[in-house]
């Protein structure tokens, strides 16, 4: 059995840092079935729309859009399916007492394939910015790539 360097795959939802105040962060296996994990492998995730919610005491990512894989057959997987996250007892109890609070969600903000070749969702628990939130990050970071450019000259 030969084993292939793993090249590193990390997508990362850029969006979730901008709309949301992310507060405290999870990592969670997923429940995957085979042609999803080799679409992950090729890159073909998107996380932009995706979010989690509890049903029955068991976190689901909704809307994780994961590409059909090429080279699939009949067998091929649905592309934004309800995927299972594989997380402890105490983890779900906990994110399921701050979710009931008002104004907390958890979003996706990266999936990555760790060193024994799974992969795994890192979640965030998280508040939603105001719109004069975000203009705020915004000109944080024009100002941070203006003093960038000045220090290079």
């Amino acid at each position: 059995m030969s084993h292939k360097p793993q090249q590193n795959i990390s997508i990362k939802n850029r969006k979730a840092s901008f709309n949301y105040e992310l507060i405290e962060r999870f990592v969670a296996g997923m429940k995957l079935v085979g042609t999803e994990i080799k679409s992950i492998r090729n890159g073909k995730v998107n996380l932009t729309d995706a979010y989690c919610t509890l049903i029955n005491g068991e976190m689901y990512v909704i809307n994780l859009h994961i590409a059909e894989y090429e080279l699939g057959t009949i067998n091929n997987h649905i592309a934004k399916r309800d995927r299972k996250l594989l997380l402890n007892k105490k983890e779900i109890q906990k994110l399921d007492k701050k979710i009931k609070e008002s104004g907390f969600t958890i979003v996706p903000t990266k999936l990555f394939v760790n060193d024994r070749g799974l992969a795994k969702l890192e979640i965030a628990l998280a508040r939603g910015k105001k719109t004069y939130d975000k203009r705020e990050t915004l000109k944080s970071k024009d100002a941070r790539r203006d003093m960038d450019r000045a220090m290079k000259f």
